[in-house]
């Protein structure tokens, strides 16, 4: 079942969130344990790096026990290009953290050879104790990840061929439409459902659609975000126009 929490704004929402995040680091600091972030990129979460940013200078919240795993990579872009993930999330979030480099997990782009990376990162995930709390958005086509329509309730780590909708919606990262990559490494359904807790943000008149589809739609894998149904501890984070549907 999903929970739905409507915000009066997005700031007020990253805030919410971040909350959320910082309380269950300091819990799980106190007990000797890490605490296991899923992190999305895109331009929905950063209200809510740049409140845990704040949190960390202002308040000071260490990341030091926190490990990371990134839902997704474009294919055939490293770590030194712009349009990146990681260098989205080295310039969004880790670079003013006190997190470990060797804490912070996202899959390579540039792997040789992509089943094998992903059946890895699924390795490390499930030595690391599984996700703690899982960051999503939500694409206009129901991806959640880059798990595109569609995508099983049991799909794993894998490499997948982007959409056209989401190669259109991306454009303008990219400038040139030619540029974006046809394919990406993601995260796969049944690994994020397997997240403790899953915190979906979603905002703005051009997401109200695929949100009350995704709630309101008998789940499958012609929109992936339905199968967030079956998650026992998912709260979908909506400013007003985003939950113009509901």
């Amino acid at each position: 079942m999903i929970h739905t929490r409507l915000h009066s704004n997005k700031q007020s929402a990253a805030q919410a969130v971040a909350r959320e995040i910082a309380d269950l680091i300091k819990i799980r600091s106190k007990s000797g344990k890490p605490t296991v972030l899923g992190l999305a990129t895109g331009s929905t979460p950063l209200p809510l790096y740049a409140e845990l940013i704040r949190l960390h200078r202002e308040e000071g919240l260490s990341f030091r026990s926190v490990l990371t795993f990134n839902l997704d990579e474009y294919e055939g872009l490293g770590a030194d290009h712009p349009q990146s993930y990681r260098f989205f999330m080295e310039a969004n979030l880790f670079r003013h953290l006190d997190i470990p480099a060797a804490n912070i997990r996202i899959p390579d782009g540039l792997a040789k050879d992509a089943a094998r990376h992903c059946a890895d990162y699924e390795a490390a995930l499930r030595d690391a104790g599984g996700l703690d709390l899982q960051i999503l958005g939500i694409g206009r086509n129901g991806h959640i990840g880059f798990n595109e329509p569609p995508s099983a309730i049991d799909s794993r780590t894998r490499r997948i061929t982007l959409d056209a909708l989401t190669r259109r919606d991306n454009a303008v990262f990219f400038g040139d439409s030619t540029q974006i990559p046809q394919g990406a490494l993601t995260m796969g359904v049944a690994t994020i459902l397997e997240a403790r807790r899953v915190e979906l943000l979603a905002f703005g008149e051009g997401k109200a659609e695929i949100v009350a589809r995704a709630l309101n739609e008998t789940p499958s894998a012609v929109c992936p975000a339905t199968w967030l149904q079956h998650h026992p501890a998912c709260t979908f984070h909506l400013d007003a126009a985003a939950a113009r549907d509901l």
